[in-house]
């Protein structure tokens, strides 16, 4: 049964994030995180968002800032050449523990942080950031979004723009826990996954549609509380399972 609830998963989580950008991402890790070995769910996660972000990137590529795009890839190769010495894999309450916390850094001030993707020093730092924390908590999205709060940019080049960023993070996440997640089993089922991609693909369509409906106004102030409200889930559910099994 854990397969077809992912898949379910995968296609009403996609849809939000066609919309919002990063809720969605947000719901399937703790999703996966619950039902899968802590390595088979980033890497499951991160094949769909992969194929989720891919998509909707696709369906908003005149929206892409390709400057933005090429800083942060350099930002996030640098990550990736600093994760290959390094061995990370939260137990799964304190994985829950740090899904919660994640989404706390869209109160950051960012007005007065002053972050800006658009400015070459800060797409860079972007890169390697976003791709660090994805690696270790599964999810970046809303430090992505601290980047992007003060550029101005219309709300379809943020999304567009994040989606396409989130490809590489997403990569560089599957290439770093495949390994632990064949040697743990959590890939056995490969059709199922394979099933989740086209999932993924009509829910980000559907959202690319309401998106459009949205004002840019609307769109910044519903995604700080969704994103808070599902923080503060995992948090809590985090914190409870680290309290149950205390001494």
């Amino acid at each position: 049964m854990t397969w077809p609830f992912i898949l379910v998963s995968v296609l009403i989580t996609a849809f939000i994030s066609g919309v919002f950008g990063m809720a969605g991402g947000l719901l399937l890790m703790g999703v996966l995180a619950l039902l899968l070995p802590v390595s088979g769910a980033m890497v499951v996660h991160g094949a769909v968002q992969s194929v989720s972000n891919g998509w909707r990137a696709l369906l908003l590529r005149r929206w892409i800032d390709w400057r933005v795009m090429a800083l942060y890839a350099l930002g996030s190769a640098v990550a990736a050449g600093a994760l290959v010495f390094l061995v990370v894999e939260l137990p799964r309450d304190w994985l829950l523990v740090a899904l919660g916390l994640v989404p706390m850094l869209v109160w950051l001030p960012a007005r007065r942080l002053a972050l800006d993707a658009r400015k070459t020093g800060h797409a860079l730092f972007c890169g390697f950031s976003v791709t660090g924390l994805n690696v270790v908590a599964g999810v970046s999205g809303p430090l992505l979004d601290v980047f992007f709060l003060s550029t101005g940019m219309d709300r379809r080049a943020i999304v567009a723009t994040k989606a396409a960023s989130q490809v590489m993070a997403h990569g560089v996440k599957v290439a770093y826990y495949v390994a632990p997640a064949l040697a743990a089993g959590a890939l056995d089922e490969p059709l199922w996954l394979l099933a989740a991609a086209p999932l993924a693909v009509i829910g980000t369509t559907l959202g690319a549609r309401v998106l459009e409906k949205l004002t840019d106004r609307q769109f910044l102030s519903a995604t700080k509380w969704i994103v808070t409200a599902i923080g503060v889930f995992y948090l809590a559910r985090g914190l409870w399972g680290l309290i149950s099994v205390a001494p």
